[in-house]
């Protein structure tokens, strides 16, 4: 690399071209939502929860019976009461009960339904009401973990609600809308003491190229079998992930993007690092390209207050500079290198989860790589939402902007983000907080804070997009502390590649996906000051 850097002007106007390893993009438009006419937010929350529990309740029938097919318990005097083929105590056989309420006292029993966290520190939109007159914002808490021992894990269904104990619950992850089903019995306080708990597990895995295959066959074109051909014999490449770019305008963002760009252009170093970033096929940013606003201190009766223009707009409320930082970025990357963008809780985006693509028309000079609205294929620059599904060189990937995850780490007392995400992915839900705390109004309606900590979440009836009903190849969360990676195996052969994404701003790490083997790197910036 220093022989390049040292090498006369002339000499390095004459190296040669270096072309970028194609891929193949297929984005799934699982979590779009199309047309204002389609889109109604008069429904109650309520009924996702219970859609959600009819579509897992089948699959954890199914591995509940098989796991407790041979269930044993150890009686008061420690010896094991064997069952040859179905769960009992002594000679009292386990019973299904498909409704939570149908659980009597003294019975030996199994039932599925709904996890509800109820914590005293949870948010609640009644506090929220009552608390409307606060000037000033509290701060938002780390975690709802009451520190007197005052949470309670409940098993709701559409019957009603029951308290579950145990000391099994404080060996397993559990968080508001996730699905279990759970085995034991009702004690004399009206509690349930469970002795076992299932959940899903991974659903199915599609093979590799699955959706290209099915695309062809249904097509039975000879170029589509051609393509078909190509896309298998593809050159390996890799995949650039980063998150967490938080652009705010100010000078010291320049630097640090300056570095990331001319790294993925091949500008930087010599050939050996041109060669590495050809190889970098597609980048994804997984949310928070734009940093959050500063209030400058102004309270919320001045915030506001504040006149509305009726022509332009107020400078004193609104910076252009994060957007267009943010555009000229990526236009200065597209014309050598396809993008998908996700946006995140501080983009200028829906807060309401899936959050919807950015517009375009925020971004004039990166716009021109958009398809056209009404296209069904996606373009060299795919603004998409957030959670997001595609096919990327038949690697079935799934991420979001790292919502979801930050939530559950305030529910939990370790902070294993790789183990949050595995059981995301045994639970089935994408985001199984939303719509609870992942939802709504954090913690204060005071503006200063909303500004820049509310989320939501749409009210479907007929449908639940967050249920996972194939596993991925990949799956990441972005915006995490701490890079992290690792592989988790599912019960009939699935393997996923989890990646916990860091934030760009923080650490300056970027994650290289290789898309043969899968394994990932690390590249990172450093910016030095004067010494």
């Amino acid at each position: 690399m220093a022989e390049d850097l040292l090498k006369a002007l002339s000499e390095v106007d004459d190296l040669p071209p270096i072309e970028r390893l194609p891929s193949t993009y297929r984005p799934m438009r699982k979590f779009h939502l199309d047309g204002a006419e389609h889109k109604h937010y008069q429904q109650q929350f309520g009924d996702m929860y219970f859609y959600r529990l009819a579509m897992l309740k089948p699959a954890i029938k199914e591995v509940a019976n098989q796991a407790w097919a041979d269930f044993e318990v150890r009686s008061a005097f420690g010896q094991a009461t064997d069952c040859a083929d179905k769960a009992k105590i002594g000679d009292e056989k386990a019973l299904h009960k498909d409704r939570v309420l149908s659980v009597r006292q003294g019975e030996l029993c199994w039932v599925v339904g709904t996890i509800y966290m109820e914590m005293p520190l949870k948010p609640n939109i009644l506090e929220d009401i009552s608390k409307d007159h606060f000037i000033t914002a509290p701060p938002p808490r780390e975690k709802y973990l009451s520190p007197t021992g005052q949470d309670q894990i409940m098993l709701e269904d559409e019957s009603g609600r029951l308290r579950l104990v145990g000391t099994l619950l404080g060996q397993v992850m559990l968080v508001t809308g996730c699905i279990v089903a759970v085995i034991g019995t009702e004690n004399s306080s009206g509690d349930f003491e469970v002795l076992d708990l299932k959940v899903a597990d991974l659903p199915r895995q599609p093979q590799r190229w699955e959706m290209e295959d099915s695309d062809s066959a249904l097509t039975n074109g000879s170029s589509n079998k051609r393509r078909r051909s190509d896309h298998h014999c593809a050159t390996p490449g890799k995949i650039a992930i980063i998150s967490g770019l938080a652009i705010t305008g100010e000078e010291a963002d320049g630097l640090s993007l300056d570095l990331l760009a001319e790294y993925l252009l091949g500008e930087a170093g010599g050939n050996s690092e041109r060669e590495q970033a050809a190889t970098i096929s597609r980048l994804i940013i997984a949310g928070n390209s734009i940093g959050l606003p500063s209030l400058k201190g102004e309270s919320d009766d001045q915030l506001t207050k504040k006149a509305v223009k009726k022509y332009g707009y107020d400078a004193a409320a609104y910076n252009p500079a994060p957007t267009a930082h943010l555009d000229n970025f990526l236009a200065s990357l597209l014309p050598s290198l396809p993008i998908t963008l996700l946006p995140g809780d501080s983009d200028p985006a829906s807060v309401a989860l899936p959050q919807q693509p950015i517009h375009p028309a925020m971004l004039p000079r990166s716009r021109n790589y958009v398809n056209p609205p009404m296209s069904q294929e996606a373009g060299w620059f795919d603004t998409t939402t957030n959670p997001w599904e595609g096919d990327i060189d038949g690697w079935r990937f799934m991420g979001h902007g790292g919502q979801p995850i930050n939530d559950i780490f305030k529910y939990v007392e370790e902070d294993e983000r790789l183990e949050m995400m595995e059981n995301v992915l045994r639970w089935r839900i994408s985001a199984p907080t939303a719509p609870d705390t992942l939802c709504g109004f954090s913690s204060t309606s005071s503006v200063a804070y909303l500004l820049t900590h509310t989320s939501g979440c749409y009210p479907y009836q007929e449908e639940e997009p967050f249920v996972i009903e194939e596993t991925p190849h990949v799956y990441f969360a972005g915006n995490q502390p701490r890079y992290e990676s690792t592989v988790i195996e599912g019960p009939f052969g699935q393997s996923v590649r989890l990646i916990a994404i860091p934030r760009f701003k923080e650490t300056g790490e970027i994650v290289l996906l290789d898309v043969t083997t899968l394994e990932t790197e690390i590249v990172k910036f450093d910016l030095f000051d004067k010494l």
